[in-house]
This record gives structure tokens, C-alpha cells and sequence, in this order.
């Protein structure tokens, strides 16, 4: 082939549908992972193929997708995940969120932005004080040793992003898109913007974004995973990849210290008690008679949504999903027919359900090491009847009281992986704002995150910032459960800052009301609240509306009272990207089949082992 030979993709072709598509579901009997990049999947396949399980493949695949979707994650992020135990039938949850520096005080943190006695303000995304320590390094190992098959190594599991690294890869479409927005800021926010940039002795300074199709190498990041897998996590957290972090950081204003990154590496990634709510609304209880036992009755018949318990928001999920419930069992909305799916008053229910799960979460969920949070009564059934007498079907409701501490345009990676035991992992990994702060230690070939801008800067606030605090966290998988005999259902998410709890909802319900299956519920066409609460005395009551939403739901959610905006284009990144996962027994082989479904906004799919 000559070299001359012109990429396939013309000049600044950035359009994100040209034509109507479709995706069939993905059936294997082996395993299966689906996530945003195909490449990045292969290295999950690598490792399920030498031995390993789910969760080992899952680091391979976090590893893969910072190498090939690094505007959307990475190392120098956070990380959360569920596992599911096939042999207990038990779900395992895994906090590895990173905390605030030692010296990073609300004064101090307040005085370094400038603000001013009793002026609101927040962290800007951009901003070195944005930085907050990486959980994810550490979340990685603890990952594998945790619920690792212990048949494969570190070096095992990192070697194919490494591979990539060193060697190369061609850069998917999506993520051009991205990293050419970005160029700019990569530029900009520390000496060492060139590490992540493509080398072009025609461009500026020698560097520029990759664009679709050319090849991108990262041997600095390679070097990060090496250290990685040779030393475990005393390589990231201490040593060469500590200092250049700490020295970038200082070197730009920030407060975080060697001391800082030591204390992680001590206290590090926490084993949590997942969160839960039973759903038995909405003829849930006919579909699984139906397709699960053989339409005879069961003691409980129904689903249980897990979620990450705080600093996680997937409690929001959870209370709204239970306001629904508690709203049909009222008589406030009806029980739904599959062509009710994406109707107004059905989107309308949702909508505000979300919105009052929202304002909840706005004020409890911080930290719950350092603040008391009152998980379990925000879900429990009482409280979740008592919060649906605020619901009003005929029209949208006066903004809450507490909304959400931001709205804004972030980027994560979610995924799922399964193996041929039955076990399944939904694994979540972020950098927060695309590629985070896009500050990069040294020769390390990575950005840091930006999540500490998520903490609020008022005194009296639960979520204020404060030395080794974790903030509200937007990054959140999902798996589901049948109640009948604790099996799994599946295991899914939905990525996109606070889209997240927005799309679990809705991604579940499109399953259980509108009958879809996997791939189906992820290209249904989503909406999206915005800040839904007063942010420096300005109040947003936006409902975004996904383009290729019937326009008679359109119409009817605006009669209803909602300012709605329909979102086209590139723009629909703003409604997530997710994966699905699904679990079935064939009622005459009786032998278990994964399915799977990946979300057509993004640049992957679902791939079987």
C-alpha cells in the first residue's frame, strides 16, 4: 500500500449521523465486553482468552481505553465498580475515589481563586485545584486482587494497552472529535501538553491532535503502565510518577504533596455495601413470569437495581426509580403499555422524579467517611411515598429546593465484561471534564482529573470542601438482580457526568415498559434535566431532548410546562454513552447465554469471547 494513500475520512468530517443505522444484540455463551472502543476491548479478549476473569479483564480494558479514549479517561482519574459473584450471587461494590490534599482548606482553596467573604463561586474545571489524588491506579490492582481469578498477572493484564502504546493505534472517530476540541486547553494547562498530542513536524510547535484514522502513540503512558505492573501500586504513588505529579501540580498553584498521594497508597481503594431498591412496578412481575418462569408465581417477582452507595449519585437513580413506584401504586401515573414508551406524560414522570432524586442528592451526598449521610431513609418506602405527593401530572413543578452542585459537560468510560463462570463486572472509570484538567505530570502520559470542582465551596454545605474529602461523585455502574432467586439480570451503565442516574433510569425502564431488549434500550432516544435548581441564584428548568424523540413528545412535554431543547448532531454526546450486559438461561439446554447491547453514540460495541 503507498504511503501517499489518503485517509478514508474527508477534511473536518465531523458529522455524527448521516444515516439511519442499527446494532444487533450480541450473544455469547463465553463472555463478552462491551465498551466505547473496539480496541480497547481486544485487550479485555486478550485476558479472558489467557485465563483470566471478568475483573481482570476489566482493568485491561480501563488500561485500553485510556490509551485509545484518553479524553474521556484514565489513570490520573477515579474509578468505581460491581462485581458479581456467580458462586454467592452475591454483588461486591469498590469506592476508588481519590481525596482532596492534605492542605487543601476551604480558605485556603477559596483564598488561591480569589473569592471573597460570602461570594458564591466554585472550583473552575480548569483549574489546578480542580486536581484531586487518582484513585484509579490503586483501584486497578485492588480490582484484581479483590475479585481477580488470580490466574493472571499485572504485567498479563497491562501488556495489550502497553502494546498500544508503544507500537500505536489508529485513532477512532469520536474520539478525534474530542481531542481536537481539546487541543487548545492540552496546550495550555502545563509544559507537557506534547506527551498526549500526535508528532507532526508541520504543525505548531511539532504537535497537534490526532485526526480519525492516524496513528497516535503514547510510550510515556506505556511507561506509567509498566511501572504499574512491575511495582503495583507503591509505583504510581510513590517514586518518579509521584514526584513529576506533586511537581506539576505545585509548579501551578496547587496544594497537593507527596504526603498526600503516600496516604492513598495507605488507605487507598474502600470496599463498600452497594445500595439497593426493589422494583416490583409497572408488570415487571409479568414480564420475568413470563420470560424467566415460565408464567408460574414466585415468592417476590421483580427486579433490585444496585447501585454505588455515596459519594456516589447513584442513589438518585434508586430514589427516582422509587418515587415511581410509589407514584403508580398511588394512581398518579398508570401502569404503562409498551407504546407508552417516550410518550410525554410517561418522559414527564421521569422527569420530575429525577428532579426531586436530584434535589436530595444535591445536599446529602458527600463523603460519608467524613459527613453522615442518610442513605437508607432517602430510600426508604416512606419517604419515597411522602416525596411523590409532590409529583403533579398535569404540569412540570417548581424547581426544588436543592438542585444538583453542577451540571456540566464531562466525559467518563463505562463498561461491562463477563466471563464463562457467570460472573460480570460494571465498571466505571473517569477523568471527570473530558480529559480532565488536562495537566500532565512529566513524561508520564497522562492528564489529571478535574473531580474536585464538584466539591461545593459554602461553609455550611455537606459536600464543602475539606482536607482528605472525597467529593460528590458523578461516576456510577449499575447491575440488576432478580428477586425471585438473587440471579443476575444484568449488569449496565450509562456514562456522561449527571446523565448517569438519568440514563439508568431510563435505560432499565425502556427494558421493563417498553419491552426492548439491550441494544434497543440504548439507542432509544434519551432526555436530560438540566441544573434544575437555583446555581448562584440562576435557576434552569431545561429538559434536553435527544433529536429522533417523536415530535408529539416534544410538543406534549412543552405543554406540560417544561422548557425543553432539542440537542442534533455531536451534541447528542450529552446523553451518555452506554453498555449492556444481559443474563439468560436456555429453558431447554439449560445453559446460560450473555447478551449485550453498546451504545451507538459512542466509538464501540460489544464483543464476544
Amino acid at each position: 500500500m503507498p504511503l501517499t494513500t489518503p485517509s478514508i475520512f474527508p477534511p473536518e468530517s465531523h458529522v455524527f449521523q448521516k444515516f439511519p443505522s442499527r446494532r444487533s444484540v450480541v450473544h455469547s455463551t463465553k463472555g463478552i465486553v462491551s465498551c466505547t472502543q473496539p480496541l480497547a476491548a481486544k485487550c479485555g479478549i486478550q485476558v479472558l482468552e489467557a485465563g483470566g476473569n471478568c475483573a481482570d479483564a476489566a482493568v485491561a480494558v480501563a488500561a485500553g481505553l485510556n490509551m485509545t479514549e484518553p479524553c474521556s479517561t484514565g489513570i490520573g482519574g477515579d474509578m468505581f465498580c460491581l462485581f458479581y459473584d456467580a458462586k454467592t450471587k452475591k454483588i461486591s461494590a469498590m469506592n476508588g475515589s481519590g481525596r482532596s490534599g492534605n492542605k487543601c482548606t476551604l480558605d485556603t482553596i477559596r483564598n488561591s481563586l480569589g473569592l471573597k467573604d460570602g461570594e458564591f463561586g466554585k472550583i473552575p474545571m480548569s483549574s489546578v485545584h480542580a486536581v484531586s489524588v487518582p484513585g484509579a491506579p490503586a483501584g486497578w490492582v485492588d480490582t484484581v486482587e479483590r475479585f481477580g481469578s488470580g490466574k493472571v498477572s499485572m504485567e498479563q493484564i497491562l501488556a495489550p494497552a502497553i502494546e498500544l502504546g508503544e507500537k500505536g493505534f489508529p485513532v477512532s472517530e469520536g474520539v478525534a472529535f474530542f481531542w481536537d476540541r481539546s487541543e487548545p486547553q492540552i496546550r495550555q494547562a502545563s509544559p507537557n501538553g506534547g506527551e498526549m498530542l500526535k508528532k507532526d513536524p508541520s504543525a505548531k510547535d511539532g504537535v497537534r491532535a490526532p485526526k480519525a484514522g492516524e496513528i497516535m502513540k503514547n510510550p510515556s503512558l506505556a511507561k506509567t503502565f509498566r511501572t504499574l505492573a512491575t511495582e503495583g501500586k507503591k509505583g504510581f504513588y510513590t517514586g518518579r510518577i509521584a514526584s513529576e505529579l506533586v511537581k506539576v501540580v505545585q509548579d501551578l498553584g496547587g496544594h497537593l504533596e507527596l504526603d498526600d498521594l503516600a496516604h492513598h497508597l495507605e488507605t487507598g481503594t474502600e470496599p463498600v455495601d452497594p445500595i439497593s431498591l426493589k422494583f416490583r412496578g409497572q408488570n415487571v412481575s409479568k414480564l420475568l413470569k413470563d420470560a424467566v418462569l415460565d408464567g408460574k408465581d414466585g415468592d417476590d417477582v421483580g427486579l433490585e437495581l444496585w447501585e454505588h452507595p455515596p459519594n456516589g449519585q447513584g442513589i438518585v437513580a434508586l430514589i427516582a426509580l422509587g418515587i415511581i413506584q410509589e407514584l403508580e401504586a398511588a394512581g398518579q401515573i398508570p401502569t404503562w403499555a409498551p407504546e407508552d414508551f417516550n410518550s410525554a406524560p410517561y418522559l414527564h414522570a421521569i422527569i420530575e422524579s429525577l428532579r426531586l432524586g436530584f434535589a436530595d442528592a444535591s445536599w446529602f451526598v458527600t463523603d460519608p467517611n467524613v459527613e453522615k449521610v442518610p442513605t437508607d431513609s432517602l430510600i426508604s418506602q416512606p419517604y419515597l411515598a411522602e416525596r411523590a405527593k409532590l409529583f403533579d401530572a398535569t404540569k412540570a413543578s417548581d424547581i426544588p429546593d436543592h438542585g444538583s452542585p453542577a451540571f456540566l459537560s464531562s466525559d467518563t468510560v463505562y463498561f461491562a465484561v463477563s466471563d464463562s463462570e457467570g460472573n460480570a463486572i460494571s465498571f466505571i472509570n473517569s477523568n471527570y471534564g473530558g480529559f480532565g484538567t488536562c495537566i500532565i505530570p512529566a513524561g508520564c502520559g497522562f492528564t489529571l482529573q478535574n473531580r474536585a470542582a464538584n466539591f461545593s465551596l459554602e461553609s455550611n454545605h455537606p459536600n464543602v470542601l475539606a482536607p482528605r474529602k472525597r467529593p460528590y461523585h458523578t461516576i456510577i455502574p449499575a447491575a440488576v438482580t432478580n428477586l425471585h432467586d438473587g440471579s443476575l439480570h444484568s449488569v449496565y451503565g450509562v456514562m456522561g457526568g449527571f446523565m448517569q442516574p438519568q440514563g439508568h433510569v431510563q435505560v432499565l425502564l425502556g427494558q421493563v415498559v417498553g419491552r426492548l431488549n439491550p441494544q434497543q434500550a440504548l439507542d432509544a432516544p434519551r432526555v436530560c434535566i438540566g441544573a434544575g435548581m437555583s446555581q448562584g441564584g440562576v435557576s434552569d428548568r431545561t429538559v434536553f431532548v435527544e433529536e429522533g424523540m417523536p415530535e408529539e413528545t416534544v410538543e406534549g412535554l412543552r405543554e406540560l410546562g417544561h422548557k425543553v431543547q432539542v440537542v442534533t448532531d455531536t451534541g447528542r454526546s450529552q446523553f451518555g454513552r452506554g453498555q449492556i450486559i444481559r443474563w439468560s438461561v436456555d429453558p431447554i439446554e439449560k445453559m446460560g447465554s450473555w447478551s449485550a447491547g453498546s451504545d451507538p453514540r459512542g466509538d464501540g460495541g460489544a464483543y464476544p469471547l
